[in-house]
């Protein structure tokens, strides 16, 4: 299930009101026929416009096909027909359901006290109870693809490209070196795919890469937006074919990685002191926990 984060900073004299406020919204909202009918045409709409951003529309083919049969490979705002399908009893039948209060999560940071908070959530919640049917989902471990996907649109003047491998997934004890390793291949203009490709031999507007975890299961992927006619050498800078130069393989045994990995642990460090003192920080930390 995707998590809803619905939340704002007050001041602490009116946390009782606005608590009120957002947890009334939260728990008793209208859905008006035509509120939704209005929201579909949106969503529709946007839907359009994906199929028209050329990065967005690859990374939905390519999700498609590299996660063939499961969730993960679906477009996130769904489709035309699911989405026009949603009326006020659907809606609302997955909303008591999904929003009961086993699902919710109260955090606040700040200057609150527990015992208040505790109280208002009591007060709001205590007695609306629960469902009592839960969403009734298998849930299976995805199996990945190898796919080698073309889609050509002849109206554009530039490539775009993806490519992924297996990565650890969320629950890996791998994973936060993991997510060094990726800031050092390509997260950022200090990179080494950005300096590389990009400020060296001037083969991509756009390139960078970075890892994805989720539950049982994680995927790093390169992505690139070249001219046709460079696609060539930046595959082959890409370890796809001969003479490498940001071969991944390699890349993991080069001495020089130590260096940068020292800096981004640093970098790593720096950001999480600058982030911890903020209250959106340290308000996300129990939601995700």
């Amino acid at each position: 299930m995707t998590a809803r984060r619905s939340g704002d900073s007050v001041p602490s004299a009116a946390l009782p009101q606005a608590f009120d406020l957002i947890a009334d919204m939260l728990a008793n909202p209208r859905f008006d026929p035509d509120d939704l009918t209005r929201e579909q045409g949106v969503i529709i709409e946007e839907m359009k416009m994906i199929g028209d951003t050329p990065d967005e529309l690859l990374n939905e083919l390519f999700h498609a096909a590299y996660f063939p049969g499961h969730s993960l490979g679906r477009p996130i705002e769904g489709t035309e027909q699911t989405v026009s399908s949603f009326d006020r009893a659907i809606t609302a039948g997955f909303h008591s359901v999904a929003y009961s209060p086993r699902n919710l999560v109260v955090a606040a940071a700040g200057n609150v006290m527990h015992a208040q908070l505790v109280e208002l959530a009591a007060q709001t919640f205590g007695d609306s109870g629960n469902a009592p049917d839960e969403i009734s989902a298998v849930a299976f471990a995805p199996e990945i693809a190898a796919p080698i996907l073309i889609e050509r649109k002849n109206e554009l003047e530039q490539a775009h490209l993806i490519i992924a491998s297996p990565w650890p997934s969320a629950r890996s004890e791998d994973r936060y070196a993991a997510s060094m390793l990726g800031t050092v291949i390509g997260g950022g203009t200090s990179s080494r795919l950005w300096q590389s490709i990009r400020e060296e031999r001037g083969l991509a507007y756009s390139i960078g890469a970075g890892g994805n975890t989720y539950t049982d299961i994680g995927m790093f992927t390169i992505y690139a937006g070249t001219s046709p006619a460079n696609l060539d050498q930046v595959l082959d800078c890409l370890a796809v074919r001969s003479e490498p130069v940001v071969c991944l393989e390699r890349f993991t045994q080069c001495w020089s990685i130590v260096l940068d990995w020292e800096k981004r642990k640093g970098n790593a460090f720096t950001n999480f002191l600058r982030s911890s003192p903020h209250q959106s920080s340290r308000i996300t930390l129990p939601i995700h926990q």
